[in-house]
């Protein structure tokens, strides 16, 4: 259980660090300690930004759950992307390290170089498949001697269910990877393993005015590209997918002799985008397939392993989810949870075996509610004293060491890579960040001056500016200077090393919308979500 540490001030204290007893004006020290660390804190949280907003702040012992400083804790709050704190955790105690995913090719075996039936593509849920993965699929049946396949293309993603999204997930945000639809059977864009997505690379032409060139990863016609495009002074290039189909519409200008730019866009179905790419595959290793394309079906009893494909362990995956806050594979994760649990990955599955994996720990999961793997949705509830206690309790994990590594450094990489650099925090802080409008999280490990490891969990909603990382990152740096000797002056000198942006009053919507100049951190979102990402 946490333990707590009361402070009380049974005495008035003056500006000028004196006490009145009856009349009587008695020097006092400053003081110092869990007290100065609070009193720096609650002076952090006076920002004009907070103002009829909703704060959960917890600091913590790691190794004791002792409570420094609490402000809200016990309040539910969007956690946004500290969602995949829980989930990552989860995956770890509930299928080990050394889990890996497997995605497998079965059929007849091939007399004389025909596969007699069908041929079966089944999935369990690999978010990290690649075009070149299917490719390698292609490349061991031919290797085997196949040349046929007398039959159809089955594509099996039934380890799932077929609730490709969240509940809740914004409309506005599913033609983006961090809301990419959930599938067993899928293909990432990248070696950043965003899954169930296009990336779209537009590059010049050879002059001004010529329409711009536009190549995809995977290479694939599932998707529709409407290209009006053209080359230009400078780069200004919009990328957009219908709100109901597989249509990418690319506009606006690419610079002349440059390098072009990318985008990346989830599509609607990636079952079927990874059937289109798959029968590529088997096209390009010399393999006739005679039939048409299924989905969504069962692999029957019978048929043979003919080729399979092993993700990496979990072990490695970890800071692919965290570093980044890479949400596809997290939702993988997730629903991956509920599958090894009942045998069909569902929300509602994957929502049990989480608790499961986290209640261990000394998490209380009553008073939370968690709906999907990544935070995207609005319906996800956590407080900032459950993230510390799941800080605090898995260090007693036998796979913590492996999380830990997994989340990003201030000021070295992630989603932290720009954050409190210069400061008693750079280097020091692992934390995970989370990123929607109007919520902002940051929850993680410190070491402060005296070598004390602690926890802070911050959550912050319903502010209408568009950023108040800055405030989180003070209260970090405020949690890394605090000693039993520092002062509530030394440690806001500390903190003040982050500066704070000069803002004037402003539109909250048009300020929170707005896309970051190339280079800019941006305000709303994860800095890894844009593209080329800025951190």
């Amino acid at each position: 259980m946490r333990k707590r540490t009361l402070i009380s001030s049974a005495v008035a204290v003056t500006a000028v660090g004196a006490i009145t007893i009856a009349g009587t004006v008695v020097a006092q020290a400053q003081e110092t300690g869990d007290e100065a660390l609070a009193a720096a804190i609650d002076a952090i949280l006076t920002d004009k930004r907070l103002t009829d907003s909703q704060i959960g702040v917890t600091v913590a012992d790691a190794n004791t759950g002792e409570v420094l400083y609490e402000r809200g804790g016990a309040k539910r709050g969007i956690p946004g992307s500290n969602d995949k704190l829980t989930t990552t955790a989860a995956a770890l105690e509930q299928l080990g390290g050394d889990f890996r995913y497997t995605t497998d090719v079965l059929g007849d075996r091939p007399v004389d170089g025909v596969v007699a039936g069908d041929l079966y593509l089944r999935g369990s849920g690999d978010p990290t498949m690649l075009e070149a993965d299917y490719d390698r699929l292609a490349a061991d049946l031919a290797a085997r001697g196949v040349s046929t396949i007398d039959g159809d293309l089955v594509a099996d993603d039934t380890a799932f269910d077929t609730v490709r999204s969240g509940t809740e997930w914004g409309w506005s945000d599913l033609q983006f990877t961090y809301a990419a639809e959930v599938s067993a059977l899928t293909v990432a864009s990248g070696d950043d393993y965003n899954a169930g997505s296009v990336r779209v690379f537009v590059k010049p032409g050879a002059a001004e005015g010529d329409p711009a060139q536009i190549t995809t990863s995977p290479a694939t016609d599932y998707v529709e590209i409407v290209n009006t495009a053209t080359t230009g002074a400078s780069t200004s290039v919009s990328v957009n997918r219908d709100p109901h189909d597989n249509v990418i519409r690319v506009s606006g200008t690419v610079k002349a002799g440059g390098s072009g730019t990318f985008a990346t866009r989830s599509v609607i179905e990636p079952t079927r985008l990874v059937a289109d790419v798959f029968a590529d595959s088997l096209e390009e290793a010399g393999i006739t397939l005679t039939g048409d394309l299924r989905f969504g079906e069962a692999t029957p009893q019978g048929p043979e392993t003919l080729a399979t494909h092993e993700s990496m362990t979990l072990a490695e995956l970890e800071p692919v989810v965290l570093k980044p806050s890479n949400a596809s594979v997290a939702e993988a994760l997730f629903k991956t949870l509920g599958y090894e649990a009942t045998g069909l990955g569902t929300f509602s599955s994957g929502k049990a075996a989480t608790y499961a994996g986290i209640e261990p720990y000394g998490v209380d999961t009553g008073p939370i509610r968690q709906v999907d793997g990544s935070g995207i949705s609005r319906h996800n509830m956590m407080t900032s004293n459950m993230l510390a206690d799941l800080l605090v309790g898995a260090k007693k994990a036998d796979w913590f060491s492996t999380w830990y590594d997994a989340l990003p450094i201030a000021c070295q990489d992630g989603t932290l890579a720009g954050r409190m650099c210069g400061t008693a925090a750079a280097g020091n802080v692992r934390a995970k960040t989370g990123s929607m409008t109007g919520v902002s999280a940051l929850s993680g490990y410190v070491t402060d001056a005296d070598g004390r490891e602690l926890v802070f969990s911050v959550i912050v909603n319903d502010f209408l500016w568009s950023t108040v990382k800055d405030i989180e990152d003070k209260i970090a740096v405020a949690v890394a200077s605090h000693s039993t000797e520092a002062t509530e002056a030394e440690i806001s000198t500390f903190s003040s090393e982050i500066d704070t942006p000069d803002f004037t009053e402003l539109e909250a919507e048009a300020e929170a919308e707005a896309i970051p100049a190339e280079g800019e951190m941006p305000a709303s979102l994860e800095c890894t979500w844009y593209e080329p990402a800025v951190c």
